[in-house]
């Protein structure tokens, strides 16, 4: 008589990413939902939650070595939601409805270019034995910095109160740019992997407590200034790559 394989248990700190990985999966279903409410800050709130999640959960699962296949397969499929669903479709429920037919187009536009980012990233990352990208450039904008990018008309619009919304058709053009940069080739800066020299860390960490006192403070303000600091970089370094490649 053969004995079972004995049972592989898990801790519940081995068990946290994946945890985190639930929440923020949580927090875009409900982001849909309050965006069809046409509770829009809250909406976007809960995206912003996913994308703190979303940065967490990998890193978690590294930290307590408790990465798995699972917990990859459920991060992409998370991303997507999050990032490639969630975020265009309240986008489409604040500014894109006048557009009827050509603003889900735009929709579905972003979506499509979100799921082929996400693609792209998890077959380079098989490619290169689970790291998920070398060298210290992404090709295209992450999933993740998409969706805040496609959503800055919206923190315009928050920071400003009287300010009205831009027009549908506007908002549609640059929704699909966006999406057009997760696909391009354009290079953008990864975070993962940039170093910071010990004579440098005070530094940091001390523009890091401005950024967190300022999204604290004034959110949506301290977000467009991100959301346009990050265009700047990737326009800096698409101007330094492409000449280098030809």
């Amino acid at each position: 008589m053969t004995t079972p394989p004995p049972r592989k248990e898990l801790t519940l700190a081995q068990l946290l990413p994946n945890m985190l990985t639930v929440a923020a999966i949580c927090a875009g279903i409900t982001a849909i939902r309050l965006g069809v409410q046409g509770d829009y800050v809250r909406a976007v709130q809960l995206i912003l939650i996913a994308a703190v999640l979303d940065g967490l959960d990998g890193r978690l699962a590294r930290l307590l070595r408790s990465t798995s296949a699972m917990g990859a397969e459920l991060d992409s499929l998370a991303d997507f939601l999050n990032f490639g669903v969630a975020a265009p479709l309240v986008v489409y429920y604040w500014g894109l409805q006048d557009a009827r037919h050509a603003g889900w187009i735009a929709v579905l536009f972003f979506a499509i270019c979100c799921v082929m980012r996400l693609a792209r990233f998890n077959v380079s990352a098989r490619e290169e034995g689970g790291k998920g990208g070398s060298g210290a450039f992404f090709a295209g904008l992450p999933s993740p910095a998409g969706a805040l990018l496609a959503m800055l008309p919206m923190f315009v619009t928050f920071a400003l109160p009287g300010m009205s919304r831009p027009p549908a058709a506007l908002t549609g053009l640059y929704m699909a740019g966006v999406g057009l940069l997760m696909i391009s080739p354009v290079p953008v800066w990864s975070f993962k992997k940039t170093r910071i020299s010990r004579e440098n860390v005070k530094f940091f960490l001390l523009g890091f407590a401005c950024v967190a006192a300022a999204l604290a403070i004034f959110p949506w303000a301290a977000l467009i200034v991100l959301c346009l600091v990050y265009i700047a970089m990737v326009i800096w370094a698409a101007l330094v790559w492409y000449p280098s490649e030809r």
